[in-house]
């Protein structure tokens, strides 16, 4: 009996350990959902006419989520007060859209949701699902397409509005600032667009990248660009756009007092056409003289004596026709003290050593300079002061390869402005060896001079430029290696840069050519590459 139950035990416990054993593990859910969801059904239904509802629900098969939707739902035309669309930051089956905006009559709505809709769990997606209805009898079924492209840089910012304002008897330049458009579109990941279910007419066509997003143009924050001649829908014209950052139209801030003897004019855009005048009788019987305050939009206005007894000055600061009378009150405040900087101390070779000065410089002496190599060897130079910043001054001494070299100014090598000297100053610079740059000659194809050609890192900074005036070979000496885009800037007005455009003085951006491949510039090589340019 006793081995009868040892028996039964046993076999109860091994038949245990064989049941666990083939249950151990993770049992298998089957294959992973790639389906997207599936609408069932919509009402009203979609690209429903005579629309006066003030609600739209649209209906999937299974749970679904809205994601990064206001950057992917376009409204076209926009809403005021804007549509609220539901589930947000939940899962639902199905989409509410309530209107609270006053519709317009006879208008056809779009609803281009993006890749916003997602199942709940899977996160597949129901690609560009657009919702249309029409206010009127029938759908406008109308469209425009087109390529928009950055006017300077050569990427294309992603995701741009394209707009549509109608041409009608309300229509002023102005619209662009104050209305929203129309119609409205968005680039895809190829910077194309294509804005559909238009009503024939006449529009204004421009494009926006915003840093919020609210279809009106702010040119201090926005890229923008737009047609110069207005468009009619139907169209069969393929369009491209050039978007640019306008640069900013000169405007007068304000004037203050910054220290003792010095008064600062700040301002906005272009100064180079800026004058001031001095109106107090004061200033008749003092001297002045003016710089530009390095990386500040700001003139820097210098008084001598610092000292003056009077309570406020009084100036006229002109541009153009524009003029601004203005009040600057004058209270004790601390002296400006007479120091330098060195702009650069990696000389490239034949270069100037070139220095900055806080304050104005009137007077140099040039036999209290002292330059030594690193093979302590003294080398004859010349210091002068530079003829366009009263505030630099240039130190040319011969230069050779891979070499180190020690610059001392001793006391009394610069008089500044209010009759003050230097102390010592001790400044270094090196120069690399000649096989650590490479070389660079160009032949330009299809130019219409002048030409601006620049040489231009991946990431958009300028490592060399020149103008070319004429047919022939263009030379770039000692460039740092890298890889490197080529750019040439049409330069139609002759001023040597490159100028965005202004939609409201009717200007387009000027035209800019990128070479079709980065340009590798490696060290001691010399390469001769030819640039061929198209619009």
């Amino acid at each position: 009996m006793r081995n009868s139950i040892i028996n039964t035990v046993f076999i109860l416990a091994s038949t245990l350990l064989i049941f666990q054993c083939a249950n151990r593990g993770t049992a298998s859910g089957g294959p992973k959902d790639n389906t997207p969801p599936v609408v069932l059904n919509e009402i009203p239904t979609n690209f429903s006419t005579n629309f006066s509802g003030n609600e739209i629900k649209i209906y999937f098969d299974e749970y679904i989520k809205l994601k990064n939707l206001q950057k992917q739902l376009i409204v076209s035309p926009p809403m005021d007060p804007p549509a609220e669309i539901t589930p947000v930051g939940s899962a639902s089956k199905y989409i509410s859209i309530k209107i609270y905006d006053t519709l317009q009559a006879n208008t056809t709505y779009a609803f281009n949701f993006g890749n916003s809709i997602e199942d709940n769990n899977e996160g597949n997606p129901y690609p560009f699902y657009r919702y249309v209805f029409s206010t009127g009898s029938s759908i406008d079924s109308l469209s425009i397409s087109g390529l928009v492209s950055d006017a300077f840089d050569f990427e294309t910012p992603n995701s741009v509005s394209v707009m549509l304002h109608e041409i009608d008897s309300t229509f002023t330049d102005s619209i662009i600032f104050k209305q929203k458009p129309k119609y409205i579109g968005v680039t895809d990941s190829l910077s194309k667009f294509s804005i559909e279910n238009l009503k024939a007419g006449k529009y204004l066509l421009t494009a926006l990248k915003e840093e919020s997003v609210n279809y009106t143009y702010q040119p201090k924050k926005d890229k923008f660009a737009y047609r110069s001649k207005f468009i009619s829908v139907p169209s069969d014209t393929s369009y491209l756009l050039k978007l640019f950052e306008q640069a900013d139209d000169f405007k007068f801030v304000r004037a203050r007092q910054l220290a003792q003897g010095r008064i600062g004019f700040g301002y906005e855009g272009d100064f180079s056409l800026m004058k001031i005048k001095g109106l107090s009788a004061l200033l008749d019987s003092v001297d002045f003289t003016i710089s530009k305050a390095p990386e500040k939009d700001t003139l820097n206005y210098w008084i001598r004596p610092r000292k003056l007894e009077v309570d406020s000055l009084m100036f006229e600061v002109s541009y153009s026709t524009q003029k601004d009378t203005v009040k600057v009150r004058i209270k004790p405040l601390e002296i400006d003290s007479l120091s330098f900087e060195a702009v650069s101390t990696n000389l490239k070779l034949n270069s100037l050593f070139k220095l900055r000065a806080n304050i104005p410089l009137n007077g140099i002496d040039a036999s209290k300079t002292i330059v030594m190599d690193k093979d302590s060897l003294f080398l004859e130079s010349s210091l002068s002061l530079d003829s366009l910043k009263n505030t630099d001054a240039n130190l040319k001494f011969s230069t050779t390869e891979g070499n180190r070299y020690k610059i001392t100014f001793l006391p009394g090598a610069f008089t500044d402005f209010y009759g003050d000297q230097n102390d010592t100053l001790s400044l270094s610079a090196n120069t690399k060896l000649i096989d650590s740059y490479g070389n660079l000659r160009l032949l330009v194809r299809n130019a219409v001079y002048p030409i601006i050609i620049q040489i231009v890192s991946a990431n958009g900074e300028l490592e060399a430029e020149q103008i070319l005036d004429g047919p022939g070979p263009i030379d770039f000496i000692h460039l740092n290696p890298g890889s490197y885009f080529l750019r040439a800037v049409f330069d139609t007005n002759k001023n040597g840069r490159y100028d965005a455009g202004n939609f409201l003085k009717k200007r387009q951006p000027e035209r800019v050519s990128y070479g079709k491949e980065m340009l590798e510039v490696r060290a001691g090589w010399d390469n001769i590459e030819v640039f061929v340019l198209e619009d």
